[in-house]
């Protein structure tokens, strides 16, 4: 199992070849050999550059905007930006207005777009985030030095600081996901359900992904369970921007659901 640690410092291309399991690209391929070359010649560090930021989008106009404004701030504008969207509102037209890389997906929920995402980035270092303008820009340059450091899998910890503004019944839930994790686990962690992590591609790549509303938790728990390097970070959490899609108790359920489903799934690996 990996060692979990704490840090307190707080369009497609059409010419991508699809491989058979439907994971990688050619060009993918290539690009990542690039910001492997780049790296070595900034002594073995990434930078944003080499950065894919993802994301699921449904109905988000409201907020999209200023959340691709903040990538652009904080990478200037160097990080590919790549939005998996079943949006019936303008959230594609707003995400390319600000360059990002919009694949379009009938509306199939919170997984499997988010796995689309994370299959399609195309450069070393893959993050997630929300597209409600709740998780912290600001955190990237962090999240990227401790890649370069070694750790696998960055995970952005909003329980630990207070997570205030989230609502309280929501709050609780995420602590009792935690609690249900750690258990199972024999660690203990403090944020299963984040959306902001930093992943090394071949994290996502090598793993076959298999949730879709518990996808946030089977994408910290397998890892670990793996061996892979994970350490979470203390982060901000702000009051979302539009309207939540998700049923607090339906999804909860989905979501315990799946942290037993991929623990135990682990375990017999």
């Amino acid at each position: 199992m990996g060692q979990l640690q704490r840090d307190g410092r707080t369009d497609v291309a059409e010419d991508d070849a699809e491989n058979a399991d439907g994971r990688t690209t050619n060009a993918g391929d290539a690009a990542v050999e690039s910001g492997m070359e780049r790296a070595t010649e900034t002594g073995g560090e990434f930078t944003f550059d080499d950065v894919t930021v993802v994301m699921g989008t449904y109905n988000e106009e409201a907020a999209i905007g200023a959340v691709l404004d903040d990538v652009d701030e904080v990478t200037d504008g160097r990080a590919n930006v790549v939005c998996v969207d079943g949006s019936d509102d303008r959230t594609p037209e707003i995400a390319r207005e600000h360059g990002a890389r919009v694949i379009e997906q009938d509306p199939q929920g919170y997984g499997v777009a988010v796995r689309e995402a994370v299959l399609a980035a195309d450069r070393p270092v893959v993050v997630t985030t929300d597209c409600d303008d709740t998780y912290p820009m600001e955190a990237l340059p962090e999240f990227l030095e401790l890649v370069n450091d070694g750790t696998d899998v960055v995970s952005g910890d909003r329980i630990t600081p207070g997570a205030d503004a989230m609502p309280a019944f929501n709050r609780q839930g995420n602590r009792a996901f935690a609690l249900l994790a750690s258990a199972l686990l024999g660690e203990r962690v403090h944020d299963t359900t984040t959306g902001m992590r930093a992943y090394r591609r071949e994290v996502v790549q090598e793993i076959t992904w298999t949730e879709n509303t518990g996808l946030s938790a089977e994408l910290l728990v397998r890892p670990l369970m793996r061996g892979y390097d994970v350490r979470e970070v203390p982060i901000e959490y702000d009051e979302r921007t539009g309207e939540t899609k998700l049923d607090p108790l339906a999804g909860g359920a989905a979501i315990a659901k799946s942290i037993v489903k991929v623990c135990l799934e682990e375990r017999r690996r």
